[in-house]
């Protein structure tokens, strides 16, 4: 369980990448609404942890108090998320938030985990997420305080989720049963919110992108489903820190597909988060 391999590596990556790929699909919609975009695909990958349900079984009884904590956390992680996208950029408060997650969830698995890291692995993390906080920082333009404090808000919130998930998983004997009830029940409450608060344009709106749910639902399912199986047989810490490069993998596909450019400064940060996968790999 301690043990960061070659496949559990590469497993994460491409979870990272089906991260970002949902994510620059729904990027790439005109006119749309982080919030409500946040509702589709929450909406969807519930759907398809519903439909997975039944074969997948049910975790082990000692699972479901993470998986209630989880539930809250995550609503908890929604309402930073959308105030967060509401008072920055999301070429701002994306990487910020998912950047300085990595650390914190290195210095809470220290301090309830006892998973302390290694030099190599410690280094491994500061890299990653140096390499994805400077994608923060593109554009020199300033940002409201109020952004930053929501984006940190939100990091603290994915570093504890991050903690809790990956010792449910450990605990519940089937990490694919764990994500599938995970995603089917925590899901629920923020679509029922972002309805109650949006009314009928909110219904529309999920109606007319059953598309996108059905896609980018389907990814974040098994994009969650990867990581926590890997957290099962690494250290978490480390499997947070590659989860991560999912934004390395939103910029590079931002840049080829929605023609956003890869300056100077985005070359810098892939740079480093690629050193930083090299270290954790020493560790």
């Amino acid at each position: 369980m301690t043990e960061l391999t070659l496949g559990v590596t590469l497993a994460v990556l491409a979870a990272g990448l089906l991260h970002a790929g949902w994510n620059a699909l729904l990027k790439s919609c005109v006119g749309g609404d982080p919030i409500l975009d946040t509702a589709v695909v929450v909406a969807g990958s519930s759907l398809w942890g519903l439909v997975v349900l039944p074969f997948t079984g049910v975790p082990a009884l000692a699972a479901w108090p993470y998986i209630a904590a989880s539930s809250l956390i995550h609503f908890g992680y929604y309402i930073t998320l959308a105030q967060a996208y509401r008072t920055g950029d999301l070429s701002f408060a994306y990487p910020l938030m998912r950047g300085t997650a990595p650390l914190l969830v290195a210095v809470l698995g220290s301090i309830f985990l006892r998973e302390l890291p290694g030099l190599p692995m410690l280094l491994g993390i500061l890299l990653i997420s140096l390499g994805i906080v400077s994608i923060a920082f593109l554009h020199r333009h300033k940002h409201p305080p109020s952004a930053a404090y929501w984006a940190f808000a939100n990091a603290s919130l994915i570093a504890v989720y991050t903690l809790v998930d990956g010792s449910g998983a450990r605990a519940s004997g089937n990490p694919l049963a764990y994500v599938a009830w995970l995603i089917f029940l925590e899901g629920i409450p923020f679509v029922v919110w972002v309805v109650a608060k949006r009314g009928r344009p909110a219904l529309s709106y999920l109606r007319a992108s059953t598309r996108n749910a059905l896609i980018g639902g389907g990814c974040s399912l098994a994009a969650y489903g990867i990581v926590l199986w890997a957290m099962t047989r690494a250290p978490i810490a480390a499997v947070a820190a590659l989860r991560e490069t999912s934004v390395l993998f939103a910029a590079l596909i931002g840049s080829l597909w929605l023609k956003e450019g890869f300056s100077w400064r985005r070359a810098a940060g892939a740079a480093s988060v690629v050193a930083g996968i090299a270290a954790l790999k020493l560790g």
